[in-house]
């Protein structure tokens, strides 16, 4: 069974959803940041050695053993969608996620205020909250705002919000072979999008939480751009670290639950090292975290 650290599962029924007065001004100002174009990056696939053999792999994840794909063409998009552009998706269309229809969300205990440190915690993982309007524009509840993060991933989306963006500006999800494919970046076997070494000349390539885990952090918790550290070979940013990203894929034959990969911000080497191309995590498709987005995939032709 997954750890709970990475994405523990939604259990309650969702309600309606009352926006204020004041979220429409919001989403002007967050969506005024927004692209006006979606740009992907254009892969020609191919045949590829997906999963690891690493001493780090989990086989409860179903990261083992290591098999060969064979990947389509498709596309990409090179960063993760950002606050911006999931606003200008709100501002046209009226949607409510998941964790507005709910009232609530899960945030990492590190980031709340003291208003909400209160918040019942998930008994598997105490340091996910399920915090009281907490959602993609209040990510750590109704005394916060994204204004200060409109470049960053959005966070709070769960399958369904992400499949409901992507349908809107003509996309879809990527599966898990083509998501594994891109975050290698041409690269075979490696643990990191980079290669084989966490960090290269002692400098990060990647946000994870940095510290003692979970209440001793050396450094910002967090989300930060979706465009930060260099890209891998293919030009892609941020394909572990930062948030976990939703796939379209099923976690095995007969187990429904939604695939996430990539490692988060809350990634550490003492309970999770999901931060490698090959790991994987799973949750319902309804749940909602402080550490998930998504990104865009195209088929080609």
């Amino acid at each position: 069974m997954m750890s709970a650290c990475c994405g523990p599962s939604r259990g309650s029924r969702a309600s309606g959803v009352n926006r204020t007065a004041a979220e429409r001004p919001l989403l002007h100002r967050l969506a005024a940041a927004s692209g006006e174009q979606l740009s992907l990056i254009g892969l020609s696939g191919g045949r590829f050695r997906m999963g690891s053999d690493d001493r780090l792999a989990s086989p409860e994840d179903g990261e083992v053993p290591v098999r060969w794909v064979q990947v389509a063409p498709f596309a990409i998009s090179a960063t993760t969608v950002t606050v911006a552009e999931f606003a200008a998706f709100v501002l046209e269309t009226g949607y409510a996620t998941d964790a507005e229809r709910h009232g609530n969300s899960l945030v990492f205990s590190g980031l709340l205020s003291a208003w909400h440190r209160n918040s019942p915690a998930v008994t598997s993982a105490p340091w996910w909250r399920q915090v009281p309007g907490a959602c993609w524009f209040q990510p750590e509840g109704v005394d916060s705002t994204v204004e200060q993060r409109i470049h960053h991933p959005v966070t709070h989306v769960s399958r369904h919000d992400a499949e409901a963006y992507a349908q809107w500006v003509g996309a879809r999800l990527p599966d898990e072979s083509e998501w594994e494919f891109a975050a290698r970046g041409g690269l075979d076997q490696q643990p990191y999008p980079w290669g084989g070494l966490l960090e290269p000349e002692g400098i990060p390539r990647m946000n994870t939480f940095r510290g003692q885990f979970p209440g001793t952090p050396e450094g910002p918790v967090g989300t930060v751009a979706a465009d930060s550290f260099p890209p891998n070979g293919y030009g892609l940013h941020n394909m572990t670290g930062n948030v976990w990203e939703w796939t379209s894929s099923s976690f095995a034959a007969g187990d429904d639950r939604a695939v996430m990969r990539g490692g988060s911000y809350l990634c550490h080497d003492s309970y999770c090292r999901r931060y490698r191309t090959s790991s994987r995590t799973v949750t319902t498709a309804d749940t909602s975290l402080g550490h998930t987005g998504f990104r865009l995939a195209l088929r080609a032709g």
